[in-house]
């Protein structure tokens, strides 16, 4: 195991502004919400996308665990979608979160995300466009990691075989998993989404298509949603946390950096495995 990518920052701790940040939003004149952070006794810990990084995603279960061990509250434990692709352990990450033996006191909520979105519709349709979108955004590897045989750069004429392929070689336990992915999660003032929300609609009334694939409208505006949105999809070289935002997709599968948010109350800090 390489040392570097067991290294924990725990780097900041922004409970100060955080604080600060809700108490602004929740007693506007435009609001009447209570202010409640996270309830009472509650731990949340939320990954960002994993993508295909089983060798990360294990380090970073190990730094949860041990960050979480003696605390005597409810935990839960958050992942934001794209399990998958461009990673080259796209099966073996899969494998880890259905049997994850080490966290098993904690709540798991597991998330869609694009990534397996599309996977499904590959498996579902023939539709050649949806392959070649997959494939150009890091599908080759996921069905290299499910054992689907691939001769040089597949061909429309190769797409019905390696459909079949795999559909054979995933296993129905893998299926279920992809398909009883959840769209959100709210807890406390948080909602957690893989992409992000359409700026002035409603938590309630967002589309699947905006929750999955938003990008520049969402993380360009300063609007506040009704919730501060926990979200991964788009990456940066460091976690956002912005007055209406935390943003934690630290592109593990290129930089070698998981990074896990932490909510207590209303504290606020990230845990990450490091390469760099």
């Amino acid at each position: 195991m390489n040392p570097q990518w067991v290294i924990a920052q725990i780097f900041t701790t922004l409970n100060t502004t955080l604080i600060k940040t809700i108490k602004n939003l929740f007693t506007s004149k435009t609001t009447h919400l209570e202010l409640i952070g996270l309830p009472a006794d509650n731990r949340l810990y939320c990954i960002g996308d994993i993508h295909g990084r089983e060798d990360l995603l294990a380090q970073l279960h190990d730094l949860i665990y041990a960050d979480a061990e003696d605390y005597s509250g409810s935990k839960t434990i958050v992942y934001l979608g794209d399990y998958i692709d461009r990673g080259p352990d796209s099966k073996q990450v899969i494998d880890l979160l259905i049997d994850n033996q080490q966290l098993n006191t904690f709540k798991k909520v597991y998330l869609l995300g694009n990534h397996e979105q599309v996977l499904l519709q590959f498996l579902h349709t023939a539709d050649p466009n949806i392959a070649n979108d997959w494939f150009k955004f890091g599908g080759i590897s996921t069905l290299m990691s499910y054992g689907v045989q691939l001769r040089g750069i597949p061909t429309l004429k190769d797409l019905p075989r390696i459909r079949t392929e795999l559909a054979k070689k995933i296993p129905t336990e893998h299926i279920k998993f992809y398909q009883n992915l959840a769209l959100s999660y709210e807890s406390g003032d948080y909602f957690f989404v893989h992409a992000g929300v359409k700026p002035k609609i409603k938590l309630d009334n967002q589309s699947q298509e905006d929750l999955l694939w938003i990008r520049d409208e969402f993380i360009n505006s300063n609007l506040f949603h009704g919730r501060i949105i926990v979200h991964g999809h788009t990456v940066k070289q460091e976690p956002e946390l912005l007055s209406n935002r935390i943003g934690i997709d630290t592109g593990a599968y290129n930089t070698g950096v998981l990074t896990s948010a932490v909510f207590e109350g209303f504290d606020c800090k990230f845990i990450q495995t490091n390469s760099r």
